[in-house]
């Protein structure tokens, strides 16, 4: 520690200096002191000594030193500054995002509309005067004449009944795609269409939407479909399904597998060709009874079940 005092009769000056701070005070109106003639020898040692002692002290001050105001805004920054710099090194981070945060977030982000009042699809609207038929609201051409022989013969032909299907529930059924396949044959790829007559209706359950089946520019048919879903990301896969839904039900004016709908040739077709079997899944163990066609196969995640369990009777009926 380093010390530097200048004084004069009407002010002081106080250098201090250490390894780590620099301090300068300055003060004025020094108190009363003797001249310097009556300062004896003595005394002057003692000052001296003391200074060396405790540079921060002076007899000639009076106790404690006035410490300036360029000194006390000194020492203030430099105080701020360590602290500063202590306060950013320590600080803790932020935690990270627990889980129910990131839950509350995929929420937000994955926001799905209400769908009770539509998919705002309602089909386009032709003025007036245009020369196209409005499918959405005409029933054009409706039963005018009959489709040629030709057409008649491939749309009333008994279907095979390799063709049929069995659901597990005993429903017999023709896959949609081969109702496309006899209106292609009967009329050709491009000669008839389905036309939207409606929103698409989306319940808490389920799809639905009327469509119309055209052929070679005439209203046939006009029909709702529908189809169940079990979440949100399948609703596309229900509005498709709900179409195809609507094509058969069409196609029961066309007489399309009109068998399909005759109660003694279902009932026929279920003790000739189905059967009735306890299955087991696989992963959970439980066991119930399906209807599959004799000719098929248990497919996973079910399979054959050694053992069955009694359970009541059920009647089968196909669905309208």
């Amino acid at each position: 520690m380093a010390s530097l005092i200048f004084q004069r009769a009407a002010w002081s000056l106080q250098i201090t200096r250490t390894s780590r701070t620099f301090a300068v005070s300055f003060t004025t109106a020094l108190p009363h002191r003797s001249p310097p003639s009556s300062i004896t020898s003595e005394a002057r040692n003692s000052f001296r000594s003391y200074r060396g002692s405790n540079p921060r002290r002076s007899p000639l001050h009076g106790d404690p030193q006035t410490v300036s105001g360029t000194t006390r805004l000194y020492r203030a920054q430099q105080t701020r500054a360590a602290t500063t710099s202590t306060t950013s090194t320590s600080s803790p981070q932020q935690p990270p995002p627990t889980s129910d945060r990131i839950r509350r977030s995929a929420e937000e982000a994955i926001h799905v509309d209400d769908l009770s009042t539509g998919l705002d699809d309602n089909p386009i609207v032709l003025d007036e005067n245009s020369r196209q038929v409005d499918w959405a609201r005409s029933f054009h051409g409706l039963s005018t004449e009959a489709f040629s022989k030709e057409a008649a013969e491939a749309l009333l032909a008994p279907i095979g009944l390799d063709d049929i299907e069995v659901k597990p529930d005993g429903i017999v059924y023709l896959p949609e795609i081969k109702y496309r396949r006899i209106l292609n044959k009967a009329f050709g790829p491009g000669a008839w269409g389905l036309a939207p007559r409606g929103e698409t209706i989306v319940t808490a359950k389920a799809v639905t939407r009327e469509y119309a089946l055209v052929a070679l520019g005439r209203l046939v048919s006009v029909a709702r479909g529908e189809q169940d879903y079990f979440s949100p990301e399948g609703i596309t896969t229900a509005v498709e399904g709900c179409k195809s839904n609507a094509l058969m039900r069409c196609c029961k004016d066309l007489g399309v597998a009109s068998e399909l709908w005759d109660p003694r040739f279902i009932r026929r077709f279920i003790a000739e060709h189905a059967k009735e079997v306890w299955v087991e899944h696989q992963q959970t163990q439980k066991k119930k009874k399906i209807w599959m066609r004799k000719d098929d196969q248990v497919r996973y995640p079910f399979k054959l079940s050694t053992t069955s369990s009694q359970g009541p009777a059920r009647s089968n009926n196909s669905k309208y």
